[in-house]
């Protein structure tokens, strides 16, 4: 079973009709967010899925923005964090996934590279962090790496990180993204960010196993598989 519509949602489809699996894919998406609605929304939603459905394998996404000094103190950070706790409190059997910043097919302009890549063609001018680095992974890869641990059993009810085994410095992803779609970006240099550091020891074998290569062409591949086509 999933719950949702998003990227999420639609990367683990696999799973809709599972009914030994709850894959709660709804909630806030947006980093920056800071209604309180939205996620009180989340937060009953949840809070009523693992009642409803606590016989499941509950299958939960946060957030490795939890390692970013920048981050770490947000309303959405938080809240992810209380989300983990209700979990752990309340459910038999659940995996949480703490996902980096995903790619794939969505209209959701909120994520890093939708951000970037929709002010780019538009010239819209932007500002950039220039201290910052991301951690970039394809929702395909994402799902692998999921889909694995799950169906193995690994790391129940606990969590683990979902994330790409190198960050991008900022101004290599801008530049990666102009050099994609054919276009320079408006944009100015703030002296601010910070470069999370995300351990992905756990996954490496994993990740090795399903011959997912996180290698230097990795951005670039990951890019035009999404956005030169656009």
């Amino acid at each position: 079973m999933v719950l949702g519509s998003g990227l999420v949602a639609r990367g683990f489809k696999v799973y809709v009709d599972d009914d030994n699996y709850l894959v709660f894919a709804s909630g806030v998406s947006n980093s920056a967010n800071r209604d309180a609605k939205a996620f009180s929304r989340e937060r009953t939603l949840l809070e009523d899925a693992t009642k409803v459905h606590n016989g499941k394998t509950f299958i939960y996404f946060s957030t490795c923005s939890i390692y970013d000094p920048s981050l770490k103190h947000s309303q959405y950070v938080k809240h992810k964090l209380e989300m983990e706790a209700i979990i752990q409190r309340h459910v038999a059997n659940y995996h949480i996934f703490r996902i980096s910043n995903l790619v794939g097919n969505t209209d959701n302009p909120h994520t890093v590279l939708n951000f970037f890549v929709q002010h780019i063609r538009t010239g819209h001018s932007f500002k950039v962090w220039k201290n910052a680095a991301r951690n970039i992974v394809d929702i395909d890869d994402a799902f692998a790496i999921c889909d694995h641990i799950i169906r193995k059993k690994l790391f129940l009810n606990t969590w683990v990180n979902i994330a790409n085994t190198k960050n991008y410095p900022i101004m290599q992803i801008i530049r990666a993204i102009e050099q994609t779609i054919g276009k320079q970006g408006n944009y100015e240099l703030v002296d601010a960010g910070d470069n999370p550091m995300i351990d992905t020891s756990s996954i490496e074998e994993i990740v090795h196993t399903l011959d997912i290569s996180f290698d230097d062409h990795y951005l670039t591949k990951t890019l035009r598989k999404y956005y030169s086509q656009q």
